[in-house]
């Protein structure tokens, strides 16, 4: 069975849709292509652990998966929560047929939970103009990338939570910034100021 589910990587101040594409077939094995650095070829190994820690598996079967287009080289561990939904999409252990209507990213701890990742600005900002209908991503990145309008972010802080959004139906969380506001708290208490500055 073969499902997608998609990415964003940065280049420059850009980012770029990836199409994570998962082939299940008969046999055995686990084939990443798509030019991964070894950030990404490592992730297997953590989602393995994750999904185990959480009651689901890695199954026995061959997995191709294709990181599209092909010739751009995807760097960093945050498609971790990327390829772990698309094997369990593809494998039939969870339901998510609007996958496809997010982007998706994040880091995964052993343990299931969400690692924050650079460059969730540029991604939300390329999320909205793609046409997605949200973006999910660590909720330690969730502010940043909820300064976007028009653009709906969930924050989440593990794997659970969004197997069970897709699975079951379980709602996550919105996260809204005011924009305006947070401008002018922090023209009221900035973080750093000249007075600060000695010499």
């Amino acid at each position: 069975m073969l499902k997608k589910v998609f990415a964003s990587a940065v280049f420059g101040v850009e980012a770029s849709v990836i199409t994570v594409e998962v082939n299940v077939d008969i046999g055995v094995g686990y084939h990443l292509v798509g030019l991964p650095d070894n950030a990404i070829k490592e992730s297997n190994y953590r989602i393995a652990a994750a999904l185990q820690n959480n009651g689901y598996r890695i199954p026995g079967k061959k997995i191709t998966i294709n990181m599209a287009p092909a010739d751009l080289r995807k760097e960093g561990s945050a498609y971790d929560l990327t390829l772990a939904l698309g094997i369990l999409a593809a494998t039939n252990q969870i339901k998510a047929e609007n996958l496809e209507d997010y982007l998706i990213m994040g880091e995964l701890s052993l343990d299931g939970s969400l690692q924050p990742f650079k460059g969730a600005l540029p991604m939300a900002v390329k999320a909205r103009e793609e046409g997605f209908k949200g973006f999910i991503l660590p909720i330690q990145n969730a502010k940043e990338a909820a300064i976007v309008d028009d653009l709906k972010v969930f924050g989440v802080e593990n794997i659970m939570q969004v197997i069970n959004h897709f699975d079951k139906g379980e709602p996550l969380e919105q996260t809204i910034i005011n924009t305006r506001e947070e401008f002018y708290k922090n023209l009221d208490f900035p973080e750093f100021d000249f007075s600060d500055v000695k010499g």
